[in-house]
């Protein structure tokens, strides 16, 4: 990826309040602004989370459940 390509996707992520900038002295640091992303978590993902983590204790339960017999 070129440096300008770079520099256009941060600020994209800038404009999207993904990412905070910060200037010490001549240098610019960038972080990751982790409340929008929880906010997205919150309510696109965590909905789905519950009978996800269900369905993979089941599964494990039945997985471990064939294996009892078996050494």
């Amino acid at each position: 990826m070129q440096r300008q390509s770079a520099t256009q996707h941060i600020d994209i992520l800038i404009n999207a309040v993904l990412v905070t900038v910060v200037w010490k002295g001549r240098e610019k640091l960038h972080f990751i602004n982790p409340v929008p992303i929880y906010e997205v978590y919150e309510r696109w993902v965590r909905k789905f989370e519950q009978n996800r983590l269900r369905f993979l204790q089941d599964l494990k339960v039945q997985l471990e459940g064939e294996n009892d017999g078996k050494t």
